[in-house]
């Protein structure tokens, strides 16, 4: 899950310049940053908690685990993506 977070961050773009009018440019990638850190670090969270709960590992588990980080994976994705649309809402073509 660190590696995701590192991953987002990359796509984070230097402002421009030393002004704060450059620095409120990137204002979007940062939220947008912000919003997806929390929620991996929500489910990071929900792992580290599970596991330190459950007293046997089998198949099943690991499965799920690796499900689990599967779609975690898709963060940085989502995350430019949300980025690059400035948070426009989805619609479906006809």
């Amino acid at each position: 899950m660190a590696i995701i977070n590192t991953i987002m961050v990359l796509e984070l773009k230097v402002p421009a310049g030393p002004t704060l009018q450059a620095l409120g440019g990137s204002a979007t990638g940062f939220l947008t940053f912000l919003l997806s850190f929390v929620d991996v670090g929500i489910y990071w969270s929900n792992h580290h908690h599970l596991f330190q709960v459950v007293e046997r590992v089998n198949g099943t588990v690991l499965w799920g685990n690796l499900d689990l980080l599967f779609w975690l994976s898709f963060f940085p994705v989502a995350t430019a993506w949300m980025d690059q649309t400035k948070f426009s809402r989805t619609v479906p073509k006809d």
